[in-house]
């Protein structure tokens, strides 16, 4: 009856949020009082269901252009609305889209929720939850839910800033920090005021949480921060306890000097390796694979590698396994690559 055209486009004519074939979100509120960041409180028109510490899928169209980006939520995964806090990078097309021009009324697309940064089934009895930056709102939303629950059980929450200035949703912290069984601490890397001051060390988890030892930790943020972490656990013997998640653009571990082609083969594009990621190298080619996050996170950009090798650019990794997934997002090619796109 709709023909030529699916039902989606005449709905969305009385009502951007209609559609079927998508599930779609309206902006209701934005707050950019935390430099270089943007906090969006969207409704969504169906019940968008995410484990706390998930990401979801978020596109917005940019200069006609549409684009999709993951982000995790900040709120509790039983609120009918989602928080997203975006940090707005340099060159980052949508974040400085959303920093600079989002708006209440404008309407976003988004997708299904993924990830295994998730707490598990059975709530801890003692819980640690350390964030850098963005990298806050995952662990947020663990706090939140918990709280939802009526979790009764002891949960530090750990978080490091530059400044008072740069701790996103600041009162929805100090509310959570209200809380008998929730202990809020605030690090301050670049300023006073805070609970704490400097970089992340032992010495911080001594002074708050001594028992960090023999607590579940979930801990998100750059990468510098979680490695770091990483090592005071593993010089405890506590690796087992910790759970961790970057938020943070990968580099290239060692480049070295490019060689070769890259070949797309379902498209039967042929370039010459620049060094460059192969997400990057596809797109510089012109064609336009699926992808999210652009840090090896959300795996929407896995592709098979047919031949050739690659390099995880967050590690260093060589692999040359043929007829192999990987994620094109975090793999640079080392000379004659074939890729499935």
């Amino acid at each position: 009856m709709s023909w030529p055209h699916h039902p989606d486009r005449y709905l969305e004519l009385l009502d951007p949020l209609l559609t079927t074939q998508r599930t779609r979100a309206r902006i209701v509120d934005v707050d950019r009082t935390v430099p270089e960041m943007v906090t969006l409180g969207l409704r969504p028109a169906r019940r968008c269901r995410f484990e706390s510490g998930q990401h979801i899928r978020l596109g917005v169209v940019v200069d006609g252009v549409r684009h999709i980006r993951c982000y995790s939520p900040s709120n509790s995964q039983h609120d009918d609305r989602l928080v997203l806090t975006v940090r707005a990078h340099p060159d980052g097309v949508v974040s400085r889209y959303l920093h600079e021009s989002a708006a209440p009324g404008d309407v976003v697309d988004i997708g299904p929720a993924a990830g295994d940064f998730v707490l598990p089934p059975s709530r801890p009895d003692r819980l640690l939850l350390v964030s850098g930056g963005s990298g806050i709102t995952p662990v947020l939303s663990m706090l939140r839910t918990l709280v939802d629950e009526r979790h009764t059980g002891a949960i530090t929450f750990l978080h490091y800033a530059h400044t008072a200035a740069d701790v996103p949703q600041r009162a929805r912290l100090d509310e959570l920090a209200c809380r008998a069984n929730v202990e809020v601490v605030l690090a301050h890397t670049r300023g006073d005021g805070g609970h704490l001051r400097g970089r992340f060390g032992r010495e911080h988890l001594d002074a708050v949480v001594p028992w960090f030892a023999d607590t579940t930790t979930y801990a998100c943020g750059p990468a510098g921060l979680t490695a770091h972490i990483r090592d005071v656990y593993r010089d405890v013997g506590a690796e087992h306890r910790l759970h961790t998640e970057e938020f943070t653009l990968p580099v290239v571990a060692d480049a070295g000097d490019a060689t070769g082609e890259v070949s797309f083969t379902a498209s039967g594009v042929v370039a010459h390796n620049s060094g460059a990621s192969l997400l990057t190298q596809a797109e510089a080619a012109g064609l336009a694979p699926d992808h999210g996050c652009r840090m090896g996170i959300c795996h929407t950009c896995t592709a098979i590698r047919r031949s050739g090798c690659t390099r995880d650019i967050r590690t260093g990794e060589l692999d040359a396994a043929p007829d192999t997934r990987i994620q094109i997002c975090v793999n640079a090619p080392v000379g004659d690559v074939e890729v499935d796109l």
